[in-house]
């Protein structure tokens, strides 16, 4: 099998057989430059060589349990908790025997067992536009599925691990039966039948044809900041509110990382991931894709920090991936495309 080498100028890269190196083997969902930006600096601090598989989740871990004692693999990287764990309920995973790696995050953005652990963080926030709509309207999550806001709201799709993960976090918090009826409340004040990414509802509000919505922070910090004269303008046109500051808080999720079942480098891999929970580099993580740092304490940008002081629910992740299948049983009874 071959791993494509993370992108470094030919005088960092290591020459074949002609020079001896370290390496560690990535598969990974992100899909964002900074991280070979951090790899390459991970190479350049420590001499060892990353080497990357860049694909979807679910056809990564395919692949890792076709591979099986075969793979290369040694760290597994993706986004949303709930796929970390669907990653170690199937066997995929070890633990990071590392107290002092484990310890670099709070304990509900790990794994309890240290399967797996947060790199950045993101909040799914309510978005509504700045013309129909008052802040004063809005206050949580289960609020949008009251009737008032018939006809006025836009979403992604079901199979969107993003809205899996949200609607997991009303099973854990109110209930199987109550979740339900959100999601049917949502599906019931539809203005338009879920489609796009989160910067396509953020544009669909724009353009009028809904009032509400709710998406990952790091897609509006993107928004804000995009050579795209389009998107500027569509995110000049929302607000952001942060529901729930009144109970639990806003419902966050993370990108996050773990080591391979049978991981052929694992001190290399154990030293990568702890690498990526330095400071220095969580400001990177934070600078470039307008993520949070997982870490506390860390320096982030203005627009960040404007963020920054919300009330985060504490729930801890782990129960988004144990109640991935739940959802797709509601989502599924709600009607919820």
């Amino acid at each position: 099998m071959t791993l494509a080498g993370c992108m470094m100028s030919e005088d960092e890269k290591p020459v074949g057989k002609d020079k001896k190196h370290e390496e560690v083997n990535v598969y990974t969902h992100r899909h964002y430059a900074v991280d070979r930006k951090i790899f390459r600096q991970f190479f350049r601090e420590t001499g060892i060589y990353v080497n990357v598989i860049d694909d979807d989740a679910d056809k990564l871990m395919v692949r890792l349990e076709k591979e099986g004692k075969n793979s290369p693999c040694d760290v597994f990287m993706t986004v949303d908790a709930g796929r970390l764990v669907r990653a170690k309920e199937k066997g995929l995973l070890q633990p990071i025997d590392d107290d002092k790696i484990l310890n670099m995050v709070p304990a509900n953005l790990r794994d309890d067992q240290g399967y797996w652990l947060a790199q950045t963080v993101r909040a799914r926030v309510i978005v509504y536009s700045r013309e129909r709509v008052r802040p004063n309207q809005l206050s949580t999550y289960e609020d949008l599925a009251d009737a008032k806001w018939k006809g006025k709201l836009t979403v992604r799709s079901s199979d969107n691990i993003y809205n899996q993960s949200l609607l997991a976090s009303l099973i854990a918090h109110n209930g199987s039966d109550a979740a339900g009826d959100w999601a049917a409340g949502i599906v019931s004040n539809l203005a338009v039948e879920p489609r796009g990414n989160d910067k396509d509802q953020v544009k669909a509000i724009a353009a009028g044809e809904a009032d509400v919505s709710f998406v990952n922070t790091y897609y509006l910090g993107q928004m804000i900041e995009s050579a795209d004269a389009g998107e500027r303008d569509a995110v000049s046109k929302i607000g952001v509110f942060f529901p729930n500051q009144e109970g639990r808080g806003a419902h966050i999720n993370i990108s996050g990382a773990g080591i391979a079942r049978y991981a052929p480098h694992k001190t290399n891999a154990q030293k990568l991931i702890e690498f990526m929970l330095r400071d220095d580099i969580q400001e990177m993580f934070a600078e470039a894709n307008n993520e949070f740092p997982a870490r506390k304490g860390v320096s982030v940008k203005p627009v960040l920090k404007e963020w920054l002081n919300f009330k985060t629910d504490t729930l801890s992740l782990q129960k988004l991936g144990e109640l991935n299948r739940e959802t797709l049983i509601l989502f599924n009874a709600a009607n919820w495309k």
